[in-house]
């Protein structure tokens, strides 16, 4: 397969890994990893972060809750990524990161927003894993606009494929459908 070359759909290859793009529940994926678009205290919250430790249980919780005291006590900062059991989720493990507020773009936010996936991917690749699965980091209550962040996502996660071939797939569910078109659009230019 031709790196970048389109496949079917919502199908794309770069090196030896697909990147796949759907709607859907990621609490329901059965990739190795899903990540969680987590907030800074990783004790859970709303939308993604609420609906992962709500179904994958207490263990993560109590995970996340021993990283607090051990590693991270003043809470996980933006861009940076931990990873935790899956609890009862279909994924074998969570990994969470901390997506940047939108404040304008002036802040800093497109380099951290590219972080947080980068750190997401480094740390699938340092636990052995091949499949992992990502929500729309920063575009819910944190509303980075999602046709920037669309993008900063896609070619950080082609740019990582392209260097470092330890990955099988790299899943993108996206909630909404309007969401899965505007990744779609970008999928388009970017791979």
């Amino acid at each position: 397969m031709i790196v970048g070359e389109k496949m079917a759909g919502n199908e794309f290859q770069v090196s030896k890994a697909k990147i796949l793009l759907a709607k859907g529940d990621i609490t329901e994926q059965g990739t190795d990893a899903i990540v969680n678009a987590a907030n800074s205290t990783l004790m859970g919250g709303g939308g993604v972060d609420g609906a992962i430790h709500r179904k994958g249980g207490p263990k993560i919780l109590e995970e996340c809750k021993r990283m607090r005291a051990t590693e991270w006590p003043d809470g996980l900062p933006t861009g940076r990524a931990i990873i935790t059991s899956g609890g009862n989720l279909k994924a074998k493990h969570v990994i969470h990161t901390v997506g940047p507020v939108w404040r304008g773009g002036i802040h800093g936010e497109p380099e951290l927003l590219a972080e947080a996936y980068l750190n997401s991917l480094r740390l699938a690749v340092s636990n052995g894993l091949k499949t992992i699965a990502f929500p729309s980091i920063s575009t819910g209550a944190y509303r980075y606009p999602i046709e920037k962040a669309s993008r900063i996502a896609l070619t950080t996660v082609k740019e990582f494929l392209e260097k470092e071939d330890k990955l099988d797939k790299v899943v993108f569910v996206l909630f909404t459908r309007h969401d899965l078109e505007i990744y779609k659009k970008a999928a388009k230019e970017i791979i």
